[in-house]
């Protein structure tokens, strides 16, 4: 009997969701065993118009990180659903846009400008910018078109189910594949992590305030962190109590606070604004400029609570910045 046949591919993301794929470690094998492999550019040259060539549905799942920024990662996502029964959303940029989401700050034309013009370290008098098309010697070179917004995966095609960290740890990606293989799939577009509270699963949880009333916030560089005591007993920041759990509370226990990799719960519809109410409401302070006070101990909010998932969050975007493609 032939073995299922799934795919692997990366798009706007650091690459450390295919390292997560590599932590399997001996595990892997146990799963090369049981799959084919038909496309992971990554790990192996594989040729894309093998998979385009390939019967529509004729891979089992393909596992997608990143997210989507540019025309090619578009055109691949929109190539992989087809070809694809299942189409899993793989690592908190596939979720939720991810780190590459906080662009979304910031217009396309000012990005470019100053990668290419202003950096610190570029020396450009010319203002010279990659072009789309490049023709020479009666040949045509194209590069990718660099989209207005960057959006999550189910922004772009629609997905079957979630696997959510920066990077999925290998105890969650081996039960997904697990219950892939195995039939045992859960409803579609369920985030296949436990639906639970990180604080849950933390060894800190036992120390966690039940009233507090902040008066300054610290960032984890101003001040010695002890190991036992909940950050927030100590004014720190943590995203842990608004954020799905299934890490293992594994910055916690390296004595550094969640920042909300994992995404929020089924219950939360906008973990940042969760995040973000919570914090303000017990701020100690009455008083506008006290409260203003306070707050600076957040220099950047957006990039505190909103920092894997602005993409799919209430506001996505900077307000008046175009959609991608001009929509």
């Amino acid at each position: 009997m032939p073995k299922p046949k799934i795919g692997i591919y990366w798009c706007a993301s650091c690459g450390g969701c295919e390292e997560a794929v590599v932590d399997l470690a001996e595990d892997i094998l146990g799963v090369v065993e049981k799959v084919d492999i038909m496309f992971w550019p990554c790990a192996m040259d594989f040729k894309k118009a093998d998979v385009e060539a390939m019967p529509d549905k004729s891979l089992v799942a393909t596992l997608l990180n990143g997210a989507i920024r540019s025309s090619e990662q578009e055109e691949m996502a929109h190539m992989l659903r087809r070809k694809s029964k299942y189409m899993i959303a793989y690592g908190s940029c596939a979720c939720t846009g991810g780190i590459p989401a906080l662009a979304n700050q910031f217009p396309r034309e000012q990005i470019l400008r100053y990668v290419y013009e202003e950096s610190p370290t570029t020396v450009n008098e010319a203002k010279t910018r990659p072009q789309l098309k490049f023709a020479e010697a009666g040949r045509e070179v194209t590069l990718p078109e660099l989209r207005n917004v960057v959006r999550s995966l189910d922004q772009v095609v629609d997905v079957d189910y979630y696997i959510p960290g920066c990077p999925p740890t290998p105890k969650i990606t081996k039960a997904a594949i697990g219950a892939l293989l195995e039939g045992r799939m859960p409803p579609k577009g369920s985030v296949l992590s436990p639906d639970v509270a990180l604080c849950e699963e933390c060894s800190r949880r036992d120390s966690k305030p039940t009233n507090v009333a902040f008066t300054e916030f610290k960032r984890t560089h101003q001040k010695h962190l002890d190991p036992q005591l909940c950050f927030l007993a100590q004014g720190v920041i943590c995203m842990g109590a608004a954020t799905r759990q299934g890490c293992g509370a594994q910055c916690p226990s390296g004595n550094m606070p969640c920042t909300g990799c994992f995404g929020g719960t089924d219950r939360v519809k906008d973990q940042g604004a969760k995040a973000l109410s919570s914090f303000c409401a017990n701020i100690a302070a009455k008083e506008a400029d006290e409260i203003d006070q306070t707050l600076k101990g957040i220099p950047d909010p957006v990039g505190t609570f909103y920092r894997y998932g602005l993409a799919k969050s209430l506001l996505r975007r900077k307000a008046g910045l175009p959609m991608s493609n001009g929509k």
